[in-house]
């Protein structure tokens, strides 16, 4: 029997990036689709979209109005599931779905990272936790999409219906693949670079957790050693004028080109050799599930995101302890040695292909949606 479900987000451009491929499931279960989220973007597989005030600050008033449209919307609307994601968008579905689910409504919720977590600061415990905590006896099916965040939910007994671990939010590998070395050489050479220029590469926000100030410092120590690197850096943000500013003062500005926002990040990693990554937190990192599936072999920081999915030796490095004397180590090793970068990267490719794919990540959230849809039909037949 076809139903309806609403995402909810804090903004539109969440499922525009990760879920548009979930939300055609549903389209072809013959459901309706809706999508709450604060932006105007026009969204496929959508059959209404309402722009809806979420701000991503928790003490933003107009999250106070974005609470009362969505509770007037779920009430008009009796949704069969609902499915949130993101800090804030997770919060007020919940809270705004509360006399909906006791109608029957399911409401799943997609952890992407807990901000408590080993190694977070006291403060986000003292805020974060026990917010999940209490806010998880009001959700059907609680996603978290990397093992610590499993863990953690089940250790501390999180009162979820179900408890579930999908990998990530997929990942496409036929637009994110590798390319052979003489189409690579090409590339380099139509984005101005030379064949044999040692790319790095960075996808991410310009913000304190992405923390790139860290892969400038990594890499003003390879100027000496390896002169022919060359960080790229894809992204916008609060903190680039400070990171432009950071790699004059170290001398690399030469060896840094700051990208700004790209629609093309495929091509800028199938032309580069390394992906690196610096984020003080991450969930499950996208930026590095791209890069793997493109068959770069990854130098990062250790965080639970990194640690899940770069192996040590197998599809990369992970570096402890914000060592960035080590970190450029790693780097030179792999500048030296291609076939072993090559090898690392394939490993990679393979990684992504088994697990973390769009096809594989759709298998384990359709497993749930049917699961929830049987168990809410189930419901709505005893109670006639």
């Amino acid at each position: 029997m076809a139903g309806s479900i609403l995402y909810c987000a804090t903004v539109d451009y969440h499922f525009k990036a990760f879920h548009l491929p979930y939300m055609k499931w549903f389209k072809e279960q013959g459901w309706k689709v809706d999508v709450a989220a604060a932006g105007d973007i026009n969204l496929p597989y959508t059959d209404h979209k309402y722009n809806i005030p979420i701000e991503r600050s928790p003490l933003s008033r107009s999250n106070m109005t974005a609470y009362k449209q969505l509770k007037q919307l779920i009430d008009q609307n009796r949704y069969s599931i609902i499915h949130c994601h993101t800090p804030l968008g997770g919060v007020l579905a919940r809270l705004a779905g509360r006399e909906a689910r006791k109608r029957a409504t399911k409401i799943i919720y997609t952890a992407h990272g807990f901000h408590f977590c080993k190694g977070a600061p006291i403060p986000n415990w003292l805020i974060y936790y026990p917010i999940e905590k209490y806010l998880a006896r009001h959700t059907d099916s609680l996603i978290t999409i990397n093992d610590e965040d499993f863990k953690t939910a089940r250790k501390h007994r999180f009162r979820a219906k179900t408890i579930e671990h999908v990998h990530g939010v997929g990942v496409d590998t036929e637009r994110f693949k590798p390319i052979g070395k003489n189409k690579k050489n090409e590339l380099k050479k139509s984005f101005g670079y030379h064949a044999d220029d040692f790319l790095l590469f960075n996808a991410a926000e310009f913000n304190k957790n992405k923390n790139q100030a860290f892969l400038l410092k990594s890499l003003a120590r390879l100027k000496d050693d390896v002169p022919n690197a060359r960080l790229l850096l894809a992204g916008e943000g609060e903190s680039q004028q400070q990171c432009r500013h950071l790699a004059e003062k170290l001398g690399i500005a030469h060896m840094v080109d700051f990208l700004g926002f790209r629609k093309d990040i495929e091509r800028l990693l199938q032309m580069s050799d390394v992906a690196v990554a610096s984020s003080l937190r991450e969930g499950l990192p996208v930026n590095v599930m791209e890069a793997m599936a493109c068959g770069l072999p990854v130098v990062a920081v250790a965080n639970r995101g990194h640690r899940e999915l770069v192996e040590h030796y197998e599809t990369g490095y992970v570096v402890e302890d914000w060592d960035s004397h080590a970190f450029a180590e790693k780097l030179m090793s792999l500048a030296d040695f291609e076939d072993f970068r090559m090898k690392l990267g394939e490993n990679g490719r393979h990684k992504i292909l088994s697990t973390y794919s769009t096809d594989c990540v759709l298998a384990e959230k359709a497993s749930i949606y049917q699961s929830i849809m049987e168990e809410r039909e189930g419901v709505a037949w005893a109670a006639h």
